[in-house]
């Protein structure tokens, strides 16, 4: 076999290797012997959305194991032409043999982006908040293109994208804003995008055209389904009203719509003031608070120590994930990952999928990866 070839082979095992491990082999298969077994259970649709739940992840279960067991399989077909081949020098069989390995490589690949996203509430819609950090004007403005960069890249994947909330700054951009994006594995892409962003630019709005330093943070959590039962009453939470800012009509900025819901016992706290009406921002926002507490559980349940934690931290130096320079070059560098990108414009646009991937990667090979240098 050709030492190319052998590579790509070589490659191809270790990435369904690694798909093994994600999936939990032999406990995948048990799970899917049981519920094949619950299918056949005559009393199973006497509760039809629990029935419902249990064949969707049936059906994806068993889709994920025939793939992998596919893949695997045609490897190992291809390799036995190519060993013909080469015995009976047969150039044909192996340039064939060959073509449908290289092409293995990309179907594994597509596999690989979809075990990615095969979390607990990955395939749920997300809230993502953005807040300035220190630094007034500059770091409020930092925040705001932000806000556009989700947006535009929530835009990309057709996802559907609603402002809850959002709070001004004094001259320019916002001290923070809550999106709510709704699309198929919204969380599931946007999870690994929680903690502090830095941004390296000559400022606008220093006349001496001096390089600043800008910080800001993102949360990223998913929205819950209804079924999801978080324990969590009046008595365990402040509620304050106050006026909304930002863009809007007379009632919107003259009565005391927008709603705070804060949990005592772990200090977390959303808001919302996109409706006109006090009683639906309140209702928003306990939708919320519901959200972030089942996110605090699934951080637990997946052991996940690094994956959002920024946010409760200093929102400035040492804490960021990802670091955005666009003077005196051009360069984002996630400092998880290592992963860069040589065109901020198309960044700040919304291209994220090659960080957002290789942040979920490193998830399912294990732990946090090397330390890696951040940019002057």
């Amino acid at each position: 076999m050709r030492a190319e070839t052998q590579n790509i082979v070589d490659e191809i095992r270790q990435a369904i290797s690694l798909l093994r491990r994600h999936f939990d082999w032999d406990q995948a298969i048990k799970r899917l012997d049981y519920l094949n077994m619950r299918a056949e259970d005559g009393n199973l649709w006497n509760d039809p959305q629990e029935a419902q739940k249990l064949m969707r992840e049936r059906q994806s279960l068993d889709d994920s194991i025939k793939a992998i067991k596919g893949l695997s399989q045609a490897l190992d077909d291809n390799i036995g032409l190519i060993e013909m081949g080469e015995e009976e020098g047969d150039a044909d069989i192996i340039s064939e043999a060959e073509t449908a390995i290289r092409s293995l490589a990309g179907e594994i690949r597509a596999r690989q982006i979809e075990s990615l996203l095969s979390g607990e509430a990955d395939q749920n819609d997300t809230y993502l908040e953005v807040h300035a950090g220190a630094g007034g004007t500059e770091s409020q403005d930092w925040a705001n293109m932000l806000l556009r960069m989700y947006t535009r890249w929530a835009e990309r994947r057709r996802f559907k994208v609603e402002v809850l909330e959002v709070h001004d700054g004094e001259e320019a951009g916002i001290k923070s804003a809550t999106l709510l994006i709704k699309g198929h594995n919204a969380y599931g892409w946007l999870k690994t995008e929680s903690g502090v962003h830095r941004l390296v630019r000559i400022s606008p709005y220093d006349s001496n055209a001096r390089r600043h330093t800008s910080f800001s943070s993102i949360w990223v959590y998913p929205v819950v389904d209804d079924s999801i039962e978080i324990d969590v009453s009046e008595s365990d939470v402040r509620i304050d009203t106050y006026r909304s800012s930002g863009a809007g009509g007379q009632h919107v900025n003259t009565t005391d719509s927008a709603v705070r819901i804060t949990h005592i016992a772990t200090g977390i706290a959303v808001a919302c003031q996109a409706e006109r009406s006090q009683h639906k921002n309140k209702a928003k926002a306990w939708e919320m608070l519901r959200s972030r507490l089942y996110e605090e559980e699934l951080k637990k349940r997946e052991a996940i120590a690094n994956a959002t934690e920024s946010a409760k931290t200093d929102i400035g130096w040492g804490h960021q994930i990802r670091s955005y320079v666009l003077q005196p070059y051009q360069l984002v560098k996630d400092l998880r990952t290592g992963v860069e990108s040589t065109s901020p414009s198309d960044v700040l646009d919304g291209d994220l999928d090659d960080f957002m991937e290789a942040s979920l990667s490193q998830r399912i090979e294990g732990g946090a990866g090397q330390a890696v240098a951040d940019l002057d």
